[in-house]
């Protein structure tokens, strides 16, 4: 059975990513610069998936190209390791999770990028 979260509107869990970030002083820009990282999407793709209520295993599935890097992505999120997370969609969600996380803490921007 899949993961409730996979239907739920990537738009519904948006706002949460920012809120989190600038509570701690960072941007809507600098969060939405690791999502595209992350997923290809540009600027105007990302605005369109929020517009559209698009949820994430179509946010995910329509993704111009996912970050090569993005297996370097590692560490803990709601204490789980990311790099163990088996099914690929779910672990795609928690790299972004991951990510927004690292924007909030101040991590630097070539940090997070994995550059």
């Amino acid at each position: 059975m899949a993961h409730r979260i996979f239907q739920t509107p990537f738009a519904a869990v948006y706002p949460h990513y920012l809120a989190k970030a600038e509570r701690k002083g960072h941007t809507k820009a600098e969060v939405d610069e690791v999502i595209r990282w992350l997923t290809g999407y540009d600027q105007h793709g990302l605005d369109r998936a929020v517009a559209e209520q698009t949820d994430f295993e179509t946010f995910f599935a329509e993704a111009p190209a996912l970050n090569p890097n993005a297996p370097l992505i590692t560490g803990l999120i709601c204490g789980i390791r990311v790099e163990e997370i088996d099914d690929p969609l779910m672990q795609r969600i928690r790299w972004m999770d991951k990510l927004v996380d690292e924007v909030a803490r101040g991590k630097k921007m070539t940090s997070i990028l994995r550059a």
